[in-house]
C-alpha cells in the first residue's frame, strides 16, 4: 500500500505512448519530465492505419486524419476475401499526431527535453517508465531480453488516392498492404528482418510501380510481452514488445497498456500482472488464429467466406 504519491516521474521516449502517459500523469498532478533523443518531435515509418478506438483515448484533432478506411480486401492467390473493419479505421498522420500529444502534455505540465539520449537509469525520480521504442536502450540497461523482431517497410507514391479500403497481400511470415492516403498512396510490408525489403523490391514491380530513388523507409517491429520485475521501473509500449502478431500494429495494445499503467500507479507490481493478464492470450491466440487463416487461404481457401467481419484490435477470432 503506498502512503503517498510519488513527487517525480521521469518517462524515456517522446513516442505516443510516452507522450500520452507524460500528459495524463501531469494532469493527475505529478511533476512529469520526458527524455527525448532526438532534437524534436518525430514518428517512427509506420502506416498510420488505426482504428476508431483511438478517440476514446485522444481527442484527435481533424487534421491529423488523412482518410477513414471501412474494410480490408485480402488478396490470397486463389482467393480474394473483404473484410469489414469493426470499428472502422482512420488514416493517421503520425508525425501531427506526435505533435498533438505533446502539446497536450506540455499544456498540462511535463516537461520535455530534448537532446537527450538515456542509456542508463537516471536519477532523481521515483518512478521511470521506459518507452523508448522497439530497440530500448533501458530494456538493454534492465539486462530483459529482446523481443521477437520483424521489419516494417513503406514507400510512398504521389497518386491521390481517397478509397475507402485497404489491400493486403498475405505472404509467408508476413504481408504486403497498400493504403490510399488522400494526397498519396503508400504501399508497405512486414516480414523477416532478412528478406522482406528484396520481396517487397520484387512486389513493386508486379504492381508496376518503381522506386527510382531506392528509398524505403523502414522501421522495426517487436513482438513479445517483455516487462520487468521491479517496483520503481517499468516499460510500455514498443519498448514491451507489445504489438498485434496480425498486423504489427501497436497503437491501441499500447495505450491500452497505458491505461492499465495509469489505473494501477504508482504501484507497477499491479500493472505488471494486469497487463499480463490481458494481453498473453491474446497474443498466442493472434499468432495461432494468423497461422491457421494464412494456411487456409493459401492452402484450401475454398474454406474461407468471400466476405467477413472483424475487430481487428480485439478479435473473437
Amino acid at each position: 500500500m503506498y502512503e503517498e504519491k510519488p513527487k517525480s516521474v521521469g518517462v524515456i521516449g517522446a513516442g505516443i505512448i510516452g507522450l500520452y502517459l507524460a500528459w495524463k500523469l501531469s494532469e493527475a498532478g505529478y511533476k512529469t519530465t520526458v527524455f527525448e533523443k532526438k532534437g524534436k518531435i518525430s514518428a517512427k515509418p509506420c502506416s498510420g492505419l488505426i482504428s476508431e478506438r483511438i478517440k476514446g483515448f485522444i481527442p484527435l484533432d481533424p487534421l491529423i486524419i488523412q482518410n477513414k478506411i471501412d474494410y480490408c480486401v485480402i488478396h490470397f492467390p486463389k482467393k480474394t476475401i473483404t473484410l469489414y473493419l469493426e470499428p472502422k479505421h482512420y488514416v493517421i498522420d503520425r508525425h501531427k499526431l506526435n505533435e498533438y500529444l505533446a502539446n497536450l502534455a506540455q499544456n498540462s505540465g511535463a516537461k520535455i527535453l530534448f537532446n537527450q539520449p538515456v542509456d542508463r537509469i537516471p536519477s532523481g525520480f521515483e518512478r521511470i517508465i521506459c518507452c523508448d521504442g522497439a530497440l530500448s536502450g533501458m530494456r538493454e540497461a534492465l539486462s530483459l531480453p529482446k523481443p521477437n523482431f520483424k521489419l516494417g517497410v513503406q514507400v510512398f507514391f504521389p497518386i491521390r488516392d481517397s478509397s475507402n479500403h485497404v489491400e493486403v497481400w498475405p505472404i509467408r511470415d508476413g504481408f504486403f498492404w497498400k493504403i490510399p492516403k488522400g494526397e498519396k498512396v503508400e504501399y508497405g510490408a512486414m516480414g523477416p528482418i532478412t528478406s522482406i525489403k528484396a520481396n517487397f523490391e520484387y512486389f513493386l514491380k508486379t504492381q508496376n510501380f518503381y522506386n527510382p530513388k531506392g528509398q524505403i523507409d523502414s522501421a522495426l517491429i517487436p513482438q513479445g510481452l517483455v516487462l520487468p520485475k521491479s517496483k520503481n521501473i517499468t516499460l510500455c509500449g514498443d519498448a514491451t514488445g507489445l504489438t498485434k502478431p496480425w498486423s504489427g500494429g501497436g497503437v491501441i495494445w499500447g495505450l491500452t497498456a497505458a491505461n492499465i499503467l495509469l489505473k494501477n500507479f504508482p504501484d507497477f507490481e499491479k500493472y505488471h500482472k494486469e497487463i499480463k493478464k490481458t494481453f498473453n492470450f491474446r497474443i498466442l491466440k493472434g499468432r495461432f488464429i494468423t497461422s491457421l487463416i494464412y494456411l487456409l487461404g493459401n492452402n484450401f481457401p475454398y474454406l474461407l467466406p468471400s466476405k467477413m467481419t472483424r475487430d481487428n484490435d480485439f478479435p473473437l477470432f
